[in-house]
């Protein structure tokens, strides 16, 4: 079994992090993965995006050309990612950030409004949890434990602050 998955947005909406948390995720429950981030040169407000591979295998490349789970946080990353989706796959959009449908009836489509979620609860920079909480509760991956191990690993010291508003934004996720 091997999943690729294709994690877009803007710089700043915390898009590489959502990918290492879920690198994180992956590997604490015995799986091969492979994380590469890729952003524009503005880095905030530029173009984001990052790729992760999930696998019981070894991975060979990790390169996502076509992923089978897209997550969209904003129009570009759907208009440029969206044709590139294995037919079958899973496409989450972030529909409080844009309005658009997916033009796509070969995959299961997921309308979340997680950055409105986020801001409505006073943590408007974890739209990406918010999105994370919803995308793990959907696929039927959800364990509360190695959410707690994987944002530990993925929190950095310097941010420990930042731990227990990441896990709730998770919460607020599962019940999009």
């Amino acid at each position: 079994m091997e999943t690729s998955v294709l994690f877009s947005g803007f710089g700043g909406q915390g898009i590489l992090f959502m990918g290492k948390f879920f690198a994180y995720y992956g590997m604490l429950n015995g799986y091969e993965v492979s994380w590469i981030p890729s952003y524009g040169a503005e880095m905030r407000g530029g173009t984001a995006n990052c790729a992760v591979r999930v696998s019981k295998e070894t991975i060979g490349s990790p390169v996502v050309a076509h992923p089978d789970l897209l997550v969209c946080m904003n129009k570009p990353s759907l208009d440029k990612y969206e044709k590139n989706l294995l037919a079958g796959g899973a496409l989450f959009i972030d529909n409080s950030v844009f309005n658009e449908q997916s033009g796509r009836d070969d995959v299961s489509v997921y309308y979340a409004a997680a950055a409105r979620t986020a801001d409505l609860n006073g943590m408007p920079a974890l739209a990406n949890m918010v999105m994370m909480g919803k995308i793990l509760t959907v696929k039927n991956i959800y364990d509360d434990s190695t959410v707690r191990q994987a944002m530990e690993k993925t929190v950095p010291a310097r941010r420990k602050e930042m731990f227990d508003m990441n896990i709730r934004a998770i919460e607020m996720g599962r019940g999009l």
